[in-house]
């Protein structure tokens, strides 16, 4: 008997908590089971051939797919195509994309055994037992009779199935919901999540209603054993793991438990692992505050779903939040220059037209996070959003991932702007590498909302949707822009680019969009000679043994003609000294500081 859990992740750099922790639920209560459970990883940018065949060659008795809206379409192909190759092969599916209709897709998928509803590790166990009963595989080793195997009435009194019996379709007794203290760890073996994102569950559930999520369906939040906790946190710190993603869906709703976890990471922290969180900043106490802002910086991030700030929206999805107090702690976590702080806003929620967007997105840009993710909203089965859908005129594609094509507020011309907001946010924004052109450009228009509605019918008209410039060339993009719209601030805005770009990295060759520094060579030769004996601005302890030659290398050196506060041309021009040893652990950016060179030092 073999039992293949397959996922298709999205990435191969992400991997599915889910199917490990149905494995290992099972051999944590039988440790024999182990023999008769394969984990097969895939994504979705695999061929549909290349996953068919490999499952083919495994030839399981049975194989259990975890679906997700990003996933679920492939997966049905796959179902329909592994069923002539594999006629005796029982196929079940789970997971939150078949969860909440399971019956419709036992009448749409004759190939299908089975449905695994809601959270699956006890059931998944169940199953596989009964699996073994019905071959005597566990006693004997014998082959089972392939009829007998496949009976689903063999299953009937196992409690969180759907079942396909003839022509019925039969629902077993709910499954009651899963103690967490008794998932065991998953990550004993790194290797298996080499160069992989790491996932974390210290709770189930959350405590708010937010009507197009499905953790409001969970009505009870449920905690693991905090002792458990501290155990697994200190086996990622001590292997050094770069990053552990924990994917409780409000992990401050109980502020004992943060703070123990929490301060376990101060108490512990290696220099390394950063943990990141998703948390309801408006409900952050002062005590909590206190303790995020004297952690190491890098060693946390958070993400924070504003979603929108048009009050009638928020009270419309069922959400807690006050806005003006969100603003303020986002604030303050920003004063401790050691949080990455990631906000989230959803376009095409109730009572949220384009206008009333465009205002919510200025109020969140006004919070200066790191990361502003501007996405749209996905109309999940089993939510509210779901069964509201017709009230608001909501319209949704059919196929997953659901997302919205407009509603009673919001038109598909709009929402198609709003994309192209998106992906200016995401290349200039998101990636961190203009953040001192940003502002300036920012100020020159009405409000941030308008500065990205402008570049994004820049980038239109020009036709760059659809042959994306190269990262380097986005630079140029940008300053073409500016040459558009602000032709007597061009200069500026060409060397704010061009700081930019050394504040990210130490170009190897100058970027041709640069400004020439003339007559520097003498200049800067001097200067680095000087360095190498005196140290007066690179720390001998990075630099030991360099000479001035392998220092002018590793550094950079930048001629500045306006300065960048004022846009005003300066009176005398100044050097900036960008170290790449130093860099902010925060952003990445390289330390810099004015610099005096003085010619035959």
């Amino acid at each position: 008997m073999k039992f293949l859990l397959a996922a298709l992740n999205t990435k191969y750099i992400h991997s599915n908590p889910g199917i490990y922790s149905l494995y290992s639920y099972s051999v944590k209560r039988q440790p024999a089971l182990a023999e008769y459970i394969e984990i097969a990883e895939y994504t979705i940018n695999n061929q549909k051939g290349e996953i068919l065949a490999d499952i083919y060659k495994r030839r399981p008795d049975a194989v259990g797919f975890s679906c997700y809206i990003w996933n679920i379409e492939m997966i049905r192909e796959i179902i329909k195509e592994l069923k002539k190759l594999l006629p005796d092969t029982d196929i079940w599916v789970g997971g939150p994309e078949v969860t909440y209709d399971a019956d419709q897709l036992l009448a749409e998928m004759p190939e299908l055994t089975g449905v695994m509803v809601g959270e699956g590790e006890a059931t998944f166990y169940d199953v596989l037992r009964r699996y073994l009963d019905i071959g005597n595989f566990h006693n004997t080793g014998n082959t089972c009779d392939i009829e007998n195997f496949r009976d689903t009435g063999n299953f009937r009194d196992i409690d969180g199935l759907v079942l396909r019996e003839g022509e019925d379709i039969i629902c077993t007794k709910p499954r009651g919901l899963t103690d967490l203290s008794e998932l065991p760890f998953l990550y004993y073996d790194l290797g298996t999540f080499k160069n992989k994102i790491i996932y974390y569950e210290s709770s189930r559930g959350c405590p708010f209603r937010c009507s197009y999520c499905l953790s409001s369906i969970d009505k009870r939040v449920r905690f693991r054993n905090l002792e458990l906790v501290k155990k697994e946190l200190q086996f990622f710190l001590d292997h050094q793991v770069k990053q552990v993603k924990f994917v409780d869906r409000t992990f401050n709703c109980s502020h004992e438990h943060a703070m123990e976890i929490w301060r376990y990471i101060k108490e512990h922290d290696n220099g390394i692992t950063n943990f990141h969180f998703e948390i309801a900043a408006d409900i952050l106490n002062e005590e909590e505050l206190e303790l995020v802002n004297s952690l190491r910086p890098g060693a946390i991030q958070m993400e924070i779903g504003v979603q929108s700030t048009n009050l009638q929206t928020i009270e419309e999805i069922n959400r807690v939040m006050d806005v003006d107090k969100l603003a303020k702690i986002v604030e303050r976590i920003h004063q401790g220059h050691n949080v990455h702080v990631h906000l989230d806003l959803i376009a095409g929620l109730p009572y949220e037209d384009y206008e009333s967007f465009a205002h919510s997105f200025n109020d969140v840009y006004a919070m200066k996070p790191e990361q502003l993710q501007l996405g749209f909203l996905k109309v999940l089965k089993g939510s509210k959003m779901h069964d509201n859908a017709e009230r608001y005129g909501l319209q949704y594609t059919s196929c997953p991932p659901y997302e919205v094509l407009f509603t009673k507020w919001i038109s598909y011309d709009e929402i198609l702007r709003l994309k192209q907001i998106e992906e200016m946010v995401e290349i200039y924004y998101n990636s961190c590498q203009f953040e001192n052109t940003l502002p300036f450009l920012v100020e020159e228009f009405d409000s941030p909302f308008d500065f990205y509605a402008s570049l994004a019918s820049y980038y239109d008209k020009k036709g760059y949707f659809i042959q994306t410039p190269a990262r380097s060339y986005r630079y140029h993009v940008l300053l073409h822009f500016a040459e558009e719209h602000f032709p007597k601030k061009t200069e500026l805005i060409r060397q704010m680019l061009v700081f930019d770009l050394y504040l990210r990295e130490n170009m190897k060759t100058r970027p041709d969009f640069a400004p020439e520094q003339e007559g520097v060579r003498d200049l800067f030769r001097d200067f680095y000679i000087r360095e190498a004996n005196d140290h007066r601005y690179l720390r001998e302890e990075d630099y030991h043994g360099c000479d001035w030659k392998s220092m002018s290398r590793m550094t950079h050196i930048e001629k500045i003609y306006y300065n960048r506060e004022t846009g005003n041309r300066l009176s005398e021009v100044r050097y900036i000294l960008f170290d790449y040893k130093r860099r902010d652990p925060l952003t990445g950016d390289a330390r810099y500081m004015i610099v005096t060179p003085v010619a035959s030092m």
